[in-house]
């Protein structure tokens, strides 16, 4: 059997996965959030690794076959978060700083105002962003007494969490990243796939503190026996929106997925070239079929789930987010009521950051059926809008959408999606597809699976969802969504 440990921002998923893509063992585990000031998040990287290792065994253990039965790791995790730690004692310098953690705002703006942004995203991919990793090493090295000293001089080594629990797993022994993760710091070339000397001067990190880069799907080498009880090979890497994209097996150019989470994740892969983006997306690397350096545009919806969250806690007109789909279902319209959930501003495409959350269209007959409703079609009317952007960067055309997230498990929502889209909605019976992605990339590298199709033979069942809408309701329907965010925009933008 496979190994997958999935390192998420709140907890540790262990799966045990067996030849035909069956979970045989399962086991999960939190860890602590610390949030030092406002807009500070923090983790303790001991704790990570204490929490990672205990999950693992307990989910070998529900397999019935034990540690002995497993074939190779693999290891999916939270993108962004940063851990600086002593080559010599393994000890980290600091706690983490994770992918939430705003300090180094001010930097960034200082570095966007010097007009930075341009070569930084041609050169990674990304915007100059608190989100990423690179300002975060930046500031440990500044602001942890002697640690920039001591990193140059090739005492220290930094990592994304990945990196961590590689070092940990094999006693210190492999110090290594996959393009997937690097991809994320600012500090990666998208054209050379490696450390961009220009990025490290800018951000002021040391090459002699940064991980190698790895393929995602090879065997690195093996745990080690005293570290964590048993020899096995650690065979395959991504970070977790990349992993979920190769999960769902889209690991050629034209296929993507959506997650919908707390906001909504929508990754698009562009094949074997890096696609820059002409619409605010951002430019990644992702997983070809056997595990090879590919790319992907990816694009944040900011507010998707959020939304329920919303109208279950601050409004109280639900209880629980599972009555959403009746609610919905209880009308045959929406009645021109539209929600625009922009609460933090407007992200991909739009990029309206003074926008707010805006309410239209109600009448006396509005009910807590029409918000729910309303809440539900602003999720897929802002899918279908990143889905297009990034339709027209990459020149493909999506033949169907991929999804996961709570708000996949809504009927009603994948149907109006579908509806919405034009295209088919694809929905898998297992919903742990990051893990799946990181199993995947292991079984190919240990052999487990013989070839990328085996893997993808071991898929697991799926529901799909046609369009069942005909063009004019459609075209009604973005009409309404567009004059909504007209509004959303138009208030933004008021003033006496």
């Amino acid at each position: 059997m496979i190994l997958s440990i999935d390192q998420g921002t709140t907890g540790t998923t262990c799966l045990v996965l067996d030849r035909e893509g069956r979970v045989q063992g399962r086991a999960y585990s939190e860890f602590t959030q610390h949030f030092p000031r406002p807009g500070w998040v923090e983790h303790d990287a001991r704790e990570i690794w204490t929490v990672t290792k205990r999950v693992a065994h307990v989910a070998a253990a529900h397999s019935g076959a034990g540690l002995e039965g497993i074939t190779g790791i693999g290891i999916t995790n939270q993108r962004e978060t940063i851990v600086v730690w002593d080559r010599e004692t393994g000890e980290p310098i600091h706690n983490a700083l994770v992918w939430q953690d705003g300090r180094t705002a001010e930097a960034c703006r200082a570095l966007r105002d010097a007009g930075h942004q341009d070569a930084v995203r041609a050169r990674t991919g990304l915007v100059i962003d608190p989100y990423f990793s690179g300002t975060k090493l930046s500031w440990l090295l500044d602001h942890v007494p002697g640690a920039r000293r001591r990193a140059e001089a090739g005492e220290l080594a930094a990592g994304t969490i990945d990196s961590w629990l590689v070092w940990n797993l094999t006693g210190g022994r492999l110090h290594l990243t996959d393009p997937t993760n690097a991809s994320r710091t600012l500090l990666y070339g998208l054209e050379s796939g490696a450390w961009d000397a220009e990025m490290l001067s800018l951000f002021g990190v040391p090459a002699a503190v940064l991980p190698e880069i790895r393929a995602s799907s090879e065997v690195y080498g093996t745990t080690d026996g005293d570290a964590f009880g048993i020899e096995l090979p650690v065979a395959g890497i991504a970070g977790d929106q990349q992993s979920a994209l190769y999960g769902h097996g889209c690991c050629t150019a034209g296929e993507g997925k959506n997650t919908y989470g707390t906001g909504a994740f929508l990754l698009v892969h562009t094949g074997d070239r890096p696609v820059p983006s002409r619409h605010g997306l951002l430019t990644t690397a992702a997983c070809g079929p056997r595990g090879e350096r590919a790319f992907a545009l990816e694009g944040s919806i900011f507010i998707a789930g959020a939304a329920v969250q919303w109208l279950r806690d601050g409004l109280g007109i639900v209880d629980d987010a599972a009555q959403t789909g009746e609610l919905a279902a209880s009308l045959a319209s929406n009645d021109g009521v539209f929600f625009v959930p922009a609460f933090t501003g407007l992200g991909a495409p739009h990029w309206e950051p003074e926008a707010r959350g805006t309410l239209l269209g109600l009448t006396r007959g509005t009910t807590r059926a029409h918000l729910v409703r309303a809440a539900l079609e602003a999720m897929a009317f802002s899918t279908r809008d990143v889905v297009q952007a990034m339709e027209a960067d990459a020149g493909v055309t999506l033949p169907a959408l991929r999804v996961d997230g709570g708000a996949a498990a809504n009927d009603w929502m994948m149907q109006f999606q579908a509806d919405v889209l034009g295209i088919p909605v694809r929905r898998p019976a297992m919903v742990e597809m990051t893990a799946r992605g990181a199993a995947g990339l292991a079984g190919l590298a240990t052999g487990f699976w013989p070839s990328p199709e085996a893997f993808q033979e071991a898929r697991p069942a799926e529901s799909e969802f046609v369009p069942a809408a005909d063009e004019g309701g459609r075209a009604a329907l973005l009409a309404g969504w567009r004059r909504a965010l007209a509004a959303a925009r138009a208030w933004a933008g008021y003033s006496e």
